[in-house]
């Protein structure tokens, strides 16, 4: 599915709209970004574990969600570092620094999840 720029739907036509460029950019993601693949797979891997673990709502909603944070961050480091390379392949300060801090975005992500997993866990 494309996306248009200038797009007038509204309503249910545009949730389903929206909903299709999201599932575009899932694939696109785990077609393209080794990271994002390896990420869904810590995911997958650790969201049952998470589920187990925790004792309460809160707990679980804490362990499964902050690996949603990492997907989520990778994401948007996907995004800037496409639209970075779009932009042209030269080296350029700024093109470097955005790159630079979309991979410390992704990074600290990976902090927080290993900070709340310990915080929760560490307990027991």
């Amino acid at each position: 599915m494309t996306h248009t720029v200038a797009n007038n739907t509204r309503g249910l036509k545009r949730l389903i709209n929206a909903g299709g460029y999201s599932w575009s950019g899932l694939k696109a993601a785990y077609l393209h970004e080794a990271a994002f693949r390896q990420e869904l797979a810590m995911t997958m891997a650790m969201a049952p574990l998470g589920w187990w673990l925790g004792d309460s709502g809160g707990e679980r909603a804490l362990l499964i969600g902050s690996l949603f944070v990492v997907l989520i961050v990778e994401l948007l480091n996907s995004a800037v570092e496409a639209v970075v390379d779009r932009l042209g392949t030269e080296h350029h300060e700024l093109s470097g620094r955005a790159k630079d801090l979309g991979s410390a975005a992704v990074f600290m992500s990976l902090v927080f999840l290993g900070v709340v997993w310990g915080l929760v866990l560490l307990p027991y």
